[in-house]
């Protein structure tokens, strides 16, 4: 469902272990200008402070008219109760704190508190690659639609979220799409976070370069490096990324043959893509091996590459053939070749999250799902 038109206003948070960023939207735009306030990740009142005074921000700025408030926060958490765990970069976070509620209390308003992951396949299955790619096939006399979409985000960290049938994926304990903990292809004993974030790029082309790990460019630079634009050792760069693309293509590849949609790639590292994709590729594309040493396709879907242009070509092709029916005249059109592709977020990362936040927060209103006040203990902001 579109809400572009929508003249209802909710406030957002884009919430970083360094700084939170308040914002409201409406009709699916910024109503205001944002407030940045640092977020204290190491105080607990301090924090929780920041939060309603940011909220509080943009909400007089406003008009005090929000109909709710709804934001991507840190996990481990209880989403649908609003209760964070232990986010690792937000540390005074523990054991448990009962955020939303603590919002409802002192805004009157339902406060509603996702993934970031989440909230991006939500916000790019909305308004980004899922419309985007329905649309060209639609252009192209294909009667091919996907109503599927895996979100991943590439940053500090390897996020997900799953969009099914338009409706976006929870789970039963709020953690569903939890792509990070899968298991690494490179290193079997670790999580594939380890091996597809920013810190995993800087240790590879630190092992390479033959530094400390501290010392390695930041993928911005780590990705001039590589193409020749700036000074370094360009093999040690083109390697980290191609390491990267490896897990990537592995992970997606295992979470893509339960989800089978669309993939749309969001976050700092999605901009480097040129140089992980060819890696990730060879692994959506690749084959197992039967115990009789039978080659096997590991998808039984054929992965395109919808930032490239032949790729592209091919994915929106039209190849329905007609074939008889057994004992009868008639014909049934038949599309053999199962396919899904993977592209990268034309919207951005932030944006479809908070067009995704924005976008869960009126559609839980209009189906009457606001969140029930509960009772928890937390601690005082005042």
């Amino acid at each position: 469902m579109s809400y572009a038109a929508d003249k209802r206003l909710v406030l957002t948070l884009d919430a970083g272990g360094t700084n939170f960023v308040f914002s409201a939207m409406r009709g699916s735009e910024e109503a205001t200008e944002p407030v940045t306030l640092p977020s204290l990740a190491d105080d607990l009142d301090a924090c929780l402070k920041q939060i309603v005074a940011g909220f509080s921000e943009v909400h007089n700025r406003t008009g005090r008219t929000a109909v709710a408030v709804s934001f991507a926060f840190p996990g481990p958490a209880d989403y649908p109760r609003g209760i964070i765990g232990n986010p690792i970069n937000l540390p005074a976070f523990e054991n448990g704190v009962a955020l939303g509620p603590m919002l409802e209390d002192h805004f009157d308003l339902p406060v509603f508190i996702n993934n970031d992951g989440d909230l991006f396949a939500y916000g790019e299955a909305i308004a980004g690659l899922l419309p985007e790619i329905n649309a060209a096939l639609k252009e192209g006399g294909s009667t091919l639609r996907y109503r599927n979409l895996l979100g991943l985000t590439l940053g500090t960290g390897f996020g997900g979220g799953i969009v099914r049938d338009g409706q976006l994926l929870l789970g039963d304990n709020a953690a569903a799409s939890e792509i990070w903990g899968l298991r690494s292809k490179l290193h079997r004993d670790c999580p594939v976070e380890e091996d597809v974030s920013i810190r995993a790029l800087r240790r590879v082309y630190a092992e390479i370069a033959r530094m400390p790990p501290e010392d390695a460019p930041d993928p911005k630079t780590l990705a001039k490096i590589a193409r020749h634009e700036e000074k370094g050792h360009s093999a040690a760069a083109r390697e980290a990324y191609r390491r990267l693309g490896e897990a990537l293509g592995d992970a997606i590849a295992s979470a893509i043959a339960l989800v089978d949609g669309l993939v749309v790639m969001g976050g700092g590292l999605s901009s480097a893509a040129p140089l992980f994709m060819s890696a990730a590729m060879a692994e959506l594309n690749g084959h197992l091996q039967s115990r009789e040493g039978r080659r096997i396709p590991r998808l039984e879907m054929q992965v395109f590459n919808l930032d490239d242009d032949t790729d592209r070509r091919s994915f929106l092709a039209h190849k329905v053939r007609d074939i008889p029916v057994p004992g009868s005249t008639r014909t049934v059109s038949y599309d053999p070749l199962k396919r899904v592709g993977v592209g990268v977020s034309k919207l951005g990362a932030s944006r479809a999250v908070a067009l995704g936040a924005y976008a869960f927060a009126l559609e839980r209103l209009d189906a009457g799902d606001a969140p029930t006040k509960i009772t928890t203990p937390y601690r005082s902001v005042t």
